[in-house]
């Protein structure tokens, strides 16, 4: 664990090679020198090379700087991109519309950044007819190619086949879209007063929407 620099009576050295407020070298000076043109500044003087020799300290507002980094730290763990791998299940003679339903949720999961791992399930008699599997896989890998690729290629794992597909864009620049949106329509509807409470629900509705998605990822045909 990092510990919290020394500041101010806590120096206890006999010089410091100082940085102005403003980041400007200063020059080594005795540490009361130091201390009196802090209390001149009306700022704190905060060690921040201790293995220096000597030791570099800054004048700043060290109340202001502990805030400002708390609330960058904040926002980095806020933005920061978890890998998420989304579950597809699909049986080897699934129908048309089923299909359509499944691929819709695989494009929704790609758009987000998020990694999808397909499953098809055989069962009975289709364990003897693996190929239907297989070109099932290779349909939707090329239906959702603008979006996704083949990270894992197909593979039998016991009474299933499975293939992992991998987005094309990265986590951080889909939830970096995502917000995007959301403003847009946002400043859409201010700019736009006129139009319809309905719209505006609907749009709320499908932000609702793309955030709860993924409860739906394990679905199986």
């Amino acid at each position: 664990m990092s510990a919290e620099p020394r500041i101010n009576d806590r120096i206890r050295v006999p010089e410091v090679r100082l940085v102005g407020p403003s980041g400007e070298q200063v020059g080594i000076v005795p540490l009361a020198k130091a201390l009196e043109l802090a209390q001149e500044y009306d700022l704190d003087l905060v060690e921040v090379a201790a293995n220096a020799r000597p030791p570099v300290c800054k004048l700043m507002d060290y109340g202001k700087f502990k805030y400002e980094s708390a609330m960058k730290a904040r926002e980095a763990r806020k933005n920061q991109a978890h890998t998420v791998i989304k579950e597809m299940k699909l049986r080897p003679k699934i129908d048309p519309h089923d299909y359509d339903t499944k691929k819709g949720h695989v494009v929704r999961f790609l758009k987000q950044g998020d990694k999808v791992k397909i499953t098809i399930m055989f069962r009975g008699r289709e364990q003897s007819r693996p190929e239907l599997g297989y070109r099932l896989l290779q349909r939707l890998a090329e239906d959702v190619q603008d979006l996704g690729f083949v990270e894992s290629n197909p593979k039998q794992d016991g009474r299933n086949m499975i293939m992992v597909l991998g987005p094309h864009k990265k986590k951080t620049e889909a939830m970096a879209e995502a917000r995007q949106a959301q403003e847009a329509r946002k400043a859409d509807a201010k700019a736009n007063p006129g139009k319809s409470q309905n719209v505006a629900e609907s749009a709320d509705a499908e932000s609702v929407v793309e955030t709860e998605a993924p409860a739906e990822a394990s679905a199986e045909a």
